[in-house]
């Protein structure tokens, strides 16, 4: 049965589940909604999300929602099926370091992270005035943490030593940020830079990246 994915090639959420296929091989369809104004419909939200949001994911008759749940459920199933990418690994305490590492992207690194993409790409995209003071604050929020991160890859090629879900997760909206003139927050970190120069020369990343620029150029009305 070919896996269905619900959602927009461009959103972050949604890459983290493309490319979380694509390191493990899976096929799958790739299935954008009509616009996001059909998200509020009352079917999508009956038969798909009920939070109205997206991704969403059918393996057969089986579904499942929010981009996290979605990609542990496709190590647990398809890990080794098609390829030898190992996301998370079968040894306990290894796997339990790429939970940690998964935390502390969804306590730390997200939460400001998520805050200059929304006043870079969404309060812009609204014709909306950026508020400069939450994009200061944030800035400053996601330093400190990068500044951990630099300590924490001090020796490693990736934040658990070998690549994982956990730097699939943080991968999409850290591009969107850094190529909204914040690049500086990781450049100027070499231990981060060379982490993140690492990660986007990844062949499924950049097939991922690849792929949102042409559903932008055949799709101009998103």
């Amino acid at each position: 049965m070919t896996i269905r994915l619900i959602g927009f090639p461009f959103s972050g959420i949604v890459l983290r589940v493309i490319i979380c296929l694509k390191e493990l091989g899976i096929p799958y369809e790739l299935d954008p909604p009509a616009s996001y104004k059909s998200l509020r419909d009352e079917d999508y939200k009956a038969n798909k999300h009920p939070f109205a949001k997206i991704p969403v994911l059918f393996d057969g008759d089986f579904k499942i929602t929010e981009s996290r749940a979605i990609c542990r459920y496709l190590v647990s199933k398809y890990q080794g099926k098609y390829n030898d990418t190992i996301l998370i690994p079968n040894d306990v305490h290894k796997a339990g370091l790429v939970d940690q590492f998964i935390s502390y992207e969804f306590s730390y690194y997200d939460p400001p992270l998520s805050k200059l993409l929304y006043q870079e790409k969404v309060v812009k995209s609204l014709n909306r005035d950026q508020d400069p003071e939450v994009i200061k604050q944030a800035r400053e929020e996601l330093a400190k943490v990068l500044d951990v991160f630099e300590k924490l890859l001090e020796g490693k090629e990736y934040l658990n030593g070998e690549y994982s879900l956990a730097d699939i997760f943080l991968c999409p909206n850290s591009y969107y940020v850094y190529d909204a003139g914040h690049s500086d927050l990781w450049d100027n970190r070499p231990n981060v830079k060379n982490w993140w120069n690492r990660l986007y020369n990844r062949d499924a990343i950049k097939k991922s990246f690849e792929e949102t620029k042409s559903f932008w150029e055949n799709n101009p009305k998103f």
